[in-house]
């Protein structure tokens, strides 16, 4: 929900005239879909990476508006926290400019921001969840200055009418309350954007949800906040709980979360669209003065501002997006189950496996989500998110089977078939998928390393929890500037 929005308040009449809107620019899209108007001749992906700010001695930073005004580059964005940044690593082709170019490009990216950040007396760690996250750093005064993320929070718990309450139970137990939605900023992701034809989208989108306990498992980066161990990917259940406008009795009705993985495989990207109009009321209804049908009339593209408003403030594991790119519309599958890091070698690493497999599962005669329930895809991202590498995941064929051997045997060879397909070549596709191998038979990966690191500080020095996860996030940040996949991190 990157939109910057005026802090206000909303009416009744408000309301009434942006589900109307809504519908307006849903039966425009369905009139763009039915005749054609998609670009699907040029299809790119794209990266987002969310990143923490911490000082020298790596407890949280404040500071995202002065590094930001450091910076100094569009590209970078505020986040929810005071301690977020976001990165837009530009849309390009997938095989563009050789196996090293997109590495290049986004080291330097985030070199140039972490000299700059430095100049501030900050420092960038990317991370699913910041170890050295207290819970006295989540507040309102942790809220990023736009006025967007106050409107959000004052408008989720007008809708709840309670406190959020966060649960989990891992190594440890989790059980507190939160009078504001900033919980959600611990939770930093990596997200792979693929632009997708239309009549290849539900395919795509299908292909996403059936593989994000594995991508979860092999790339679990957050066991840790507020000083406790929980889940491998903590991330997954915390971003679930803290920005759900449910209280207790609304839940028990079966009102869907605006966190969600979805009830269903799908047709069509409109299923997906028109599902955000039937189950969810409007976070912030906010109408744009184009006239989506008009527009259409006249031979221009719109921007069907409330669809794409209304779509950023429901939170699904795998999005559809729609935009409007030099004049042409285009939609794409935005995955957003990853944590942000370890390493941009680990971030390539996954990116490789998720646009290889995705194509290979679509290019399949009988696809894998026609031989396996849409619940089992389900509960295999909360089982990964839960035990990470070690987990047990279903998959059809298969039956139950360890994640290493899952990759290994079936998943890894369909990877490389898909990158193939797509025009990358063996000596590219080597180095990224031999990344995703090597975690496999290491059995490591962030959350093994971050949990083995602690302990051992832990029984070594008697340091304390919170003294150990400091200095297990100043070593994090050594190894991520060398770029050495996390698996090659040693437990000193």
């Amino acid at each position: 929900m990157g939109r910057d929005v005026p802090a206000l308040v909303f009416t009744r009449e408000d309301r009434r005239r942006y589900r109307i809107k809504m519908q307006e620019c849903l039966d425009a899209f369905a009139q763009m879909l039915r005749e054609s108007r998609f670009d699907s001749d040029r299809p790119r992906v794209g990266l987002e990476i969310e990143l923490n700010l911490v000082g020298a001695d790596a407890e949280p930073a404040m500071r995202n508006s002065d590094v930001l005004e450091a910076i100094a580059d569009p590209s970078w964005s505020t986040e929810l926290g005071r301690f977020n940044l976001e990165i837009n690593v530009p849309p390009r082709r997938l095989t563009a400019g050789g196996p090293d170019a997109w590495e290049v490009e986004i080291r330097a990216a985030l070199n140039h921001a972490e000299d700059r950040a430095r100049t501030v007396g900050a420092r960038l760690v990317m991370v699913g969840i910041l170890p050295t996250l207290r819970q006295a750093d989540i507040g309102m005064a942790a809220l990023s200055e736009n006025p967007r993320y106050r409107l959000l929070n004052d408008q989720v718990f007008a809708a709840r009418g309670e406190d959020l309450r966060i649960e989990v139970d891992g190594v440890d137990r989790l059980r507190t309350y939160a009078d504001t939605i900033t919980p959600e900023a611990a939770c930093t992701s990596t997200q792979f954007h693929i632009q997708v034809s239309p009549e290849d989208f539900a395919g795509y989108w299908n292909a996403a949800q059936a593989i994000a306990g594995v991508q979860v498992a092999l790339a679990a980066n957050s066991p840790f906040l507020f000083g406790k161990e929980l889940w491998h990917e903590t991330r997954i259940p915390l971003f679930e709980q803290a920005t759900d406008t449910r209280p207790e009795e609304i839940k028990v009705q079966g009102v869907r979360p605006r966190v969600w993985f979805g009830e269903r495989w799908v047709t069509s990207v409109f299923d997906l669209f028109e599902e955000n109009l039937r189950y969810f009321p409007a976070l912030l209804p906010l109408c744009d003065e184009q006239d989506p049908a008009e527009t259409l009339d006249q031979g221009d593209i719109p921007e069907l501002a409330e669809l794409t408003l209304q779509n950023g403030t429901i939170y699904r594991w795998n999005r559809p997006v729609y935009a409007v790119a030099d004049g042409r519309p285009h939609v794409r599958v935005e995955n957003r189950v990853l944590p942000a890091g370890p390493t941009v070698a680990d971030i390539l690493a996954n990116g490789a496996f998720y646009y290889g497999l995705t194509r290979a599962l679509v290019e399949e005669d009988r696809p894998v989500w026609s031989r396996m329930s849409f619940s089992a895809a389900e509960e295999n991202l909360h089982t990964a998110a839960r035990h990470g590498i070690e987990a047990l995941l279903y998959w059809p064929g298969m039956g139950e089977v360890p994640v290493p051997e899952l990759v290994l045997r079936r998943l890894l060879p369909l990877a490389h078939r898909g990158l193939e397909l797509s025009g990358m070549d063996a000596a590219w596709r080597e180095p990224l998928l031999g990344i995703i191998e090597q975690r496999c038979v290491t059995a490591r990966n962030g959350a093994v390393w971050q949990k083995e690191t602690v302990r051992k500080l832990e029984d070594t020095t008697h340091a304390s929890r919170h003294e150990a996860l400091r200095r297990m996030t100043e070593l994090y940040i050594d190894y991520m500037h060398l770029n050495a996949p996390v698996h090659t991190w040693p437990v000193d």
